[in-house]
């Protein structure tokens, strides 16, 4: 009974959304209730809100915003952030910022996050919320009822039938996530591939309108993999993240290397695995069933690469 009432909770327009932690408890995110979620309620839900939201998506104001957040004056907006929303800062590197996008772009200590190298181990790429969708043999997936298709995704028909059958990890990051990523495992890298595009909020709301993952800006790159197949990985962006950050690299790289990060705002990574490559763990299947998102941590094992 209770999980039924948290699923109809988590679809519930009025509602705040909902995620668990590891040990299975679960938590309302609170930053994406109160006025933003209002806010963002009223963009999206309401004929004149969408007529308002179509300037706030484009590419020209997610810049504009990453400019006067790179400026010296957006400092000040640190302090007041970083209490409302208990952020701790005692693992950054530094405790002290030249503006707000310096402060969401901090980087952490290396032993504030371990990265699980047992050779089986299946690792997240991000501090996030994630769910784990099954990729149908006619590359269908469907995320919070909006359907997509792989290929949709990709703008890439050939590539599209690699990842038939396999499954596609969700990770949705939060204003209060550490911003950087991973790779999250040994391979050789391709070259990225940006497809242009708009920048909706990747709050939950906005997937109930518009099929946000196919419509945002994202970048992809492949990894080659003696173990786990051919994995795919895409940054997406999102409203108020006008660049994703990838940082340039050789050709072979190491799970655990820092491969980005993303300026202000929430945004997603989304990581495409082949079939019977990757076993996700138990636990994010059955959240993701029940509607509900799982918190993890850049390096810790949510899956099995499958021998």
């Amino acid at each position: 009974m209770v999980h039924k009432t948290l699923h109809k909770s988590w679809y519930s327009r009025t509602s705040c959304p909902m995620h668990r932690d590891r040990s299975g408890k679960c938590y309302h995110d609170s930053h994406e209730k109160g006025l933003q979620g209002q806010i963002l309620g009223a963009l999206y839900g309401t004929m004149p809100g969408r007529i308002l939201l179509r300037p706030l998506v484009s590419p020209f104001f997610s810049k504009l915003g990453g400019y006067l957040l790179s400026t010296r004056l957006s400092s000040f907006a640190v302090g007041p952030f970083v209490k409302a929303n208990h952020i701790d800062l005692t693992g950054c590197e530094k405790q002290s910022f030249d503006s707000y996008n310096d402060f969401f772009t901090r980087k952490l200590r290396l032993d504030m996050r371990p990265v699980d190298l047992s050779p089986d181990a299946w690792v997240s790429p991000c501090d996030a919320r994630l769910t784990v969708y099954p990729i149908t043999m006619r590359g269908q997936f469907s995320i919070k009822h909006t359907q997509y298709t792989v290929e949709s995704l990709l703008k890439n028909k050939k590539l599209a039938e690699r990842y038939l059958g396999g499954t596609l990890w969700l990770y949705r990051l939060c204003v209060d996530d550490y911003h950087r990523y991973i790779y999250p495992v040994d391979a050789e890298k391709s070259c990225n591939v940006t497809i242009p595009g708009i920048f909706h909020t990747v709050n939950p709301i906005a997937n109930d309108h518009y099929p946000i993952y196919k419509e945002n800006t994202r970048e992809y790159c492949l990894l080659r993999t003696e173990s786990a197949g051919t994995v795919l990985m895409m940054e997406v962006g999102a409203m108020l993240v006008g660049k994703i950050e990838n940082h340039p690299s050789d050709r072979y790289v190491k799970r655990g290397q820092e491969k980005g990060n993303f300026a202000f705002g929430g945004s997603t990574i989304v990581v495409m695995t082949q079939r019977d490559r990757v076993i996700p763990e138990k636990q994010f299947v059955e959240n993701t069933k029940e509607g509900l998102e799982t918190k993890v941590r850049l390096g810790e094992k949510v899956g099995r690469i499958r021998s």
